[in-house]
């Protein structure tokens, strides 16, 4: 069982990440899912009657506009770095909880390094699936690593000055 980072603590995982070609045959009614965009866009209506938890996760080309409307029908929104390189995500998730005012679960997934989690939580992550070769307690002491922040981000939106004042 793979073992995450959410709200500061490791846990093991529950959600069930269903891969890109998914589709509705095969979903238990009753499982905590996190579905690709694609999928949701085909079927929002069947995924929403289910028991089970939903959440959905977008590639890194693929913009949150697209469920704008739809974001309080999700507990979880994953987010997919294709390659550690790629931070195209950092902006949707800040997107999420600045502009759409998003409370639930914001998820970094893929190829993601313990060097950027603390950059990630600034952006507004707030659980990490770490790649496979990461070891998950070694990552967890990047939060602690920087006590004090310059910039305005999601998780403090007054720069250092403002908070000096």
């Amino acid at each position: 069982m793979q073992r995450i980072i959410k709200s500061g603590q490791i846990i093991d995982e529950t959600w069930h990440l269903l891969p890109k070609d998914a589709s509705l045959d095969g979903i238990s009614n009753c499982d905590d899912i996190i579905v690709p965009l694609a999928l949701w866009v085909e079927h929002s209506n069947a995924l929403k009657a289910r028991d089970g938890g939903l959440g959905v996760w977008l590639e890194a080309g693929e913009e949150i506009e697209e469920i704008a409307e739809d974001l309080r029908n999700f507990q979880v929104i994953a987010l997919n770095f294709p390659s550690f390189t790629d931070g195209r995500h950092c902006s949707t998730a800040c997107l999420l909880r600045q502009r759409y005012g998003y409370q639930g679960e914001v998820r970094a997934i893929g190829d993601v390094l313990r060097d950027q989690l603390f950059a990630l939580k600034r952006c507004g992550f707030d659980a990490f699936a770490l790649r496979a070769d990461m070891n998950v307690e070694d990552a967890l002491l990047a939060f602690s690593e920087f006590t004090h922040v310059y910039q305005a981000s999601s998780d403090q939106p007054l720069p250092l000055f403002r908070r000096r004042a």
